[in-house]
């Protein structure tokens, strides 16, 4: 996708703030094809995850990073108490639909689900009333979504913010999920790859990507997504009218702050302490198992 006039996202985006990148309401339903059903979570993905939190005895998880609720449903179904927030309304919207079509389930008719700015988001879920006492046995902000957060000033303040606002919500002894794409590999290489170990959809056909550098330092990382998604309907934002697209070809674009593995890394460190117990994982195997994976997770437990 080539434009006379470079742009960070897909037209219809929110530019202030912590940007919406689903804001036109089209992105989000695209990309709701593009992550798949919870069904089409790898096996791989489910068992890791499901893994972890049961072996350090977490009951209460807050997903900062809903979207449309996939990890959340995941995790509702397998027994946890989870409490979901996002910055995307339109992306919430898919949450709030399952979570009124299960409701006569008791996990699902507990499931408080609200919008949130990971900037102030202590006062955002204090104010739900759900915070258990000392704070939740897990936070969880995955699917590459801490790095929807721009840089904007140049030295990372706004993302040490919300780190210390998802270490405050986490209890002493408990822990946070975070991950991030593999960056040290998109940066070297120019290129994304399509399918990964969390989204297994069959309409993915590839992702092109583009690396802004400001003064040699990597600030910017453009992805456009290609999907083949045949009748996809969507709702027109003026009049609410569903209108089926005739087009089976779609795109979006969506922007991402290139955090690299030792730079993360030592953010963390920063902001839990250099006593907090810190792993990371390349898709879900142990550091140095796979020579690139897809994904880096980090699991930091608070001290």
């Amino acid at each position: 996708m080539v434009d006379s006039v470079y742009r960070m996202r897909s037209l219809g985006v929110g530019a202030e703030g912590i940007p919406d990148q689903y804001a036109d309401g089209v992105a989000a339903k695209v990309w709701e094809v593009y992550i798949g059903s919870k069904q089409e979570r790898t096996d791989q993905y489910r068992n890791w995850i499901v893994s972890l939190l049961r072996n350090r005895r977490c009951r209460s998880v807050l997903d900062v990073a809903c979207g449309t609720g996939v990890d959340s449903i995941l995790l509702l179904e397998e027994g946890f108490d989870v409490t979901s927030t996002d910055a995307s309304d339109k992306m919430l919207k898919y949450a709030l639909k399952e979570r009124w079509s299960r409701r006569k389930e008791d996990a699902f008719n507990r499931w408080v689900i609200e919008e949130g700015n990971w900037l102030t988001l202590v006062q955002d879920v204090e104010g739900l009333g759900v915070v258990p006492d000392g704070g939740f046995d897990a936070v969880i902000c995955l699917g590459n979504s801490f790095a929807h957060m721009p840089d904007f000033a140049g030295d990372l303040s706004s993302q040490k913010t919300a780190l210390k606002n998802f270490v405050q919500l986490v209890k002493p002894g408990g822990v946070l999920l975070i991950d991030h794409r593999n960056y040290d590999e998109i940066l070297a290489t120019g290129q994304v790859p399509a399918k990964s170990v969390y989204y297994n959809s069959q309409h993915i056909k590839g992702i092109k990507c583009s690396n802004l550098y400001v003064n040699g330092k990597p600030t910017l990382v453009t992805m456009d997504y290609v999907l083949e998604i045949p009748g996809l309907e969507s709702v027109d934002l003026k009049s609410g009218n569903r209108i089926k697209d005739l087009a089976t070809e779609h795109h979006f674009r969506l922007s991402y702050y290139p955090h690299r593995l030792g730079e993360f890394s030592a953010l963390l460190r920063e902001i839990f302490g250099d006593g907090s117990m810190h792993s990371i994982y390349g898709d879900f195997k142990p550091l140095g198992e796979i020579s690139a994976p897809a994904y880096y997770i980090h699991v930091v437990e608070k001290k």
